[in-house]
């Protein structure tokens, strides 16, 4: 038997390993981004914070344990696997287009208007139309003066960690192999996937439900397709996205106990409400394309190309 000379060997395996990374480079970022941030959650979840397995707790900072415990998990998932996927696909010359289009702030201001505003404003409506108004309170001045610092801080810690892998890296590229409703889907169903592992934890609050899940999922499913949209008409601005992510979270985490102190179960499902309308209204205006113009099917290296998404 003739042996294989060692370099050649690692050569042939590299090769292999890059030549299934290039043909199924979708399905390779999410088994990555899932696979890496679940690992660095599996501490939290056994922790006293979770299970209690492991004797001990993370450190509070800022907004409790979530900095420390969820967010190292959070980055290097879905950082880590865009990078070492358009590493593989793309070469240098894609991680410096992927890196450029970090601070792309091209798109126009009133899309940033509707990053900003669109999302507490249609949780107001929808939660002032399940509780008939009852309870509603204006919120004081230490809030509005937190709210702005916070929202820069989920756009550094929440935006940054996910958008440049979910949307900025997967949707780009689904959206070339299928049309804009049936790409959201796909998408906001492995993101939602993805946080899942959470919901063992603090994070997914003290009486996690199937109904909790529910909320959850389908809130998730409606900010998807909103996040589609401001990515195709935002001229692809990352920046963009990442506000109207931050957006939501900020708004729930900061602002809206404020809006409704007096709490209820029926106040859980007016965010739902309020979102699934403003997403059936985007549905609806803009006949399910999502404002993507570009068309579905492979470029000839399988890559997204560039200029396929117009204002």
């Amino acid at each position: 038997m003739t042996s294989i000379p060692v370099a050649d060997s690692g050569r042939v395996a590299s090769s292999g390993w890059q030549a299934l990374v290039q043909r199924y480079p979708l399905i390779t970022f999410f088994t990555l981004a899932n696979g890496i941030s679940w690992l660095a959650w599996v501490p939290y979840i056994l922790s006293l914070d979770g299970f209690g397995v492991l004797h001990f707790r993370y450190p509070d900072l800022l907004m409790g344990n979530q900095l420390t415990a969820i967010l190292p998990g959070a980055y290097l998932g879905p950082l880590t696997a865009a990078f070492t996927v358009t590493a593989v696909t793309e070469g240098r010359e894609g991680l410096r287009r992927w890196r450029k289009r970090l601070f792309q702030f091209r798109a126009g201001v009133p899309w940033y208007a509707f990053a900003l505003l669109a999302v507490p404003v249609a949780v107001l409506l929808g939660t002032l139309a399940v509780t008939d108004g009852e309870g509603f309170r204006a919120p004081s001045l230490m809030v509005l003066a937190v709210y702005v610092p916070m929202l820069v801080l989920q756009f550094f810690t929440t935006g940054l960690a996910e958008e440049p892998g979910w949307r900025d890296f997967a949707l780009s590229r689904l959206q070339q192999r299928h049309q804009p409703m049936i790409a959201t889907f796909v998408l906001g169903t492995l993101w939602i996937i993805w946080h899942l592992p959470l919901f063992l934890t603090p994070w997914g609050g003290p009486d996690v439900t199937a109904e909790t899940l529910v909320r959850f999922a389908v809130m998730a499913m409606e900010m998807s397709f909103l996040i589609t949209l401001v990515y195709n008409k935002g001229r692809q601005s990352l920046p963009l996205v990442m506000l109207l992510h931050c957006s939501i979270n900020n708004f729930q985490t900061v602002a809206f106990s404020e809006f409704f102190p007096d709490g209820g179960e029926e106040l859980l499902w007016g965010p739902v409400l309020g979102l699934g309308v403003l997403s059936l209204v985007v549905i609806v205006v803009t006949r399910g394309r999502l404002g993507y113009t570009g068309g579905v099917g492979k470029g000839k290296s399988g890559v997204p190309s560039a200029g396929t998404v117009q204002p």
